[in-house]
């Protein structure tokens, strides 16, 4: 099966009917993305597929076929928001931080408390009152906006591949793609790992 994954086209043997989430951890070694409920409950094992969170427990991996699939791995431990989870006390044990993270990627730079509080209702987090990760959200972009002009500010909400969406993982706007639907699409939460100061917990 051919696939795009974290910007690289890529060739898989595997079942068609084998879970996504299996085949990035088993044959494709991104152990990053991990396994909560296995039921597409609790967001723990998040990807984005064609920049759409989904729960991948429940993707078959057929349908993955000439999608771009993102994994926390793709983020390189570089992304603001990897570096705000770890700052700002959003990354606690580390199963639910790579879900989380890409859920908020797909938010776009910027978005307001009520766009993170629904775009997240979908991970579960046991560790924390979800105050701080709203924090690390909310302040992830705050030190790359004070280093650029205002005009080049990106626009409050999603992002999309013109405006720097796929710098930052690609913008939700709430849309269903087939392999999201599938997989439950995770325009209403998600999960992830991956914060700064906790690359070892990520999976990184």
């Amino acid at each position: 099966m051919r696939f795009e994954l974290n910007g690289q086209e890529v060739e898989v043997d595997a079942h068609p009917m084998r879970r996504l989430l299996d085949v990035l951890r088993v044959e494709c070694g991104l152990t990053g993305t991990k396994e909560g409920c296995g039921e597409g409950e609790c967001g723990a094992c998040t990807v984005l597929v064609d920049g759409e969170p989904v729960c991948s427990c429940l993707v078959p991996f057929a349908q993955a076929g000439g999608t771009s699939v993102v994994t926390i791995e793709g983020l390189g431990g570089k992304h603001p928001l990897q570096r705000a989870f770890g700052d700002h006390g959003g990354a606690q044990c580390g199963i639910c931080t790579p879900g989380m993270i890409l859920a908020a990627v797909a938010l776009g730079p910027n978005p307001t408390l009520e766009q993170v509080r629904v775009g997240l209702a979908g991970n579960l987090c046991r560790c924390t009152g979800y105050e701080a990760i709203y924090r690390s959200v909310l302040g992830a972009y705050e030190a790359v906006d004070d280093r650029r002009p205002a005009a080049e500010a990106p626009a409050v909400g999603g992002g999309s591949k013109a405006d720097g969406g796929a710098a930052f993982g690609t913008g939700a706007d709430g849309g269903r793609s087939d392999v999201a639907g599938a997989g439950r699409s995770r325009s209403n939460g998600s999960g992830a790992d991956a914060g700064a100061g906790s690359a070892g917990k990520a999976g990184l």
